[in-house]
């Protein structure tokens, strides 16, 4: 079903493209970026989305802050980092209070959140800083993947996520580039070298972008399957926890109360911990 999806999914959006334009769907981008930079407030309201999308199930933090670069050029960074700053700490709170007892009985009977935390409170913020700053989890699962490890306080999230702010930097530089690629009239005075060579600084900027995600997401879990001083099997433990952040673990996930109280279901989970023999 999910691989259909995705067909279907795909399959209707290159539809879309295709009868619409890429001209005219860069157009309207445009000036709903132009609105939205020529208001007094117009600034408040982008940081305002970025706010609200930093709270799970959210999505859309990456295109807004291309947004920002779309409507402000680089001054839309001075927006996008702050409000990024801002929104992630409110769903840090928010969440940590609102799932605090979960929080603990999901904690106390999960082996893979428990080598989390013991790896995190080992190794403090340096670790913090690269899981954060890696593309996986997404951010709104990042933000509800801190707020569920008890050893990372508000203070160590909150610096942290300045670790995103390189990545703030090359979408709204993507943004600002795309913007005067997008403009009708604007694409019309530029000469050929000049076109040739924004879109070539758009290339290289999601290159970079990805390339730098992936080998930020590959130290990241270099790193925590080898750490000094944690045994091997709680490193392997803690790198699958960061894994299934996707899943929103423990605060999002749907479960029963009495789901918890069941042994059988710890068992199964050990079990997959252990090695043949055992």
């Amino acid at each position: 079903m999910i691989i259909w999806s995705l067909a279907i999914f795909y399959a209707a959006l290159g539809t879309f493209l295709v009868w619409v334009g890429a001209d005219r769907i860069a157009q309207s981008m445009y000036d709903l970026a132009q609105k939205i930079s020529h208001l007094r407030f117009g600034w408040l309201i982008l940081a305002g989305m970025i706010v609200v999308i930093s709270f799970p199930p959210c999505i859309g933090h990456t295109t807004i802050i291309t947004l920002c670069g779309f409507a402000y050029g680089m001054k839309g960074f001075y927006i996008g980092a702050p409000a990024s700053v801002v929104g992630s700490a409110a769903a840090f709170v928010a969440l940590r209070f609102l799932f605090a007892k979960r929080l603990k009985r999901w904690s106390s009977s999960n082996e893979k959140w428990q080598a989390l935390e013991t790896v995190v409170r080992a190794k403090g913020l340096p670790l913090i800083f690269l899981i954060r700053a890696s593309p996986f989890p997404p951010w709104v699962y990042s933000n509800s993947l801190f707020a569920s490890i008890e050893a990372v306080s508000l203070w160590q999230f909150v610096v942290a996520t300045t670790a995103v702010f390189p990545k703030v930097a090359v979408h709204t530089f993507i943004g600002s580039k795309l913007a005067s690629l997008s403009d009708g009239e604007t694409r019309r005075q530029m000469d050929t070298q000049t076109k040739i060579l924004n879109s070539c600084l758009v290339v290289v900027g999601l290159l970079v972008a990805v390339l730098t995600s992936w080998v930020i997401y590959r130290s990241m879990q270099a790193h925590l399957r080898k750490l000094d001083g944690i045994s091997p099997e709680v490193d392997e433990l803690a790198a699958e926890a960061v894994e299934e952040a996707i899943e929103g673990a423990p605060l999002l996930r749907d479960y029963e109360d009495e789901d918890e109280e069941r042994p059988g279901a710890i068992r199964l989970d050990r079990s997959r911990s252990r090695s043949p023999a055992v």
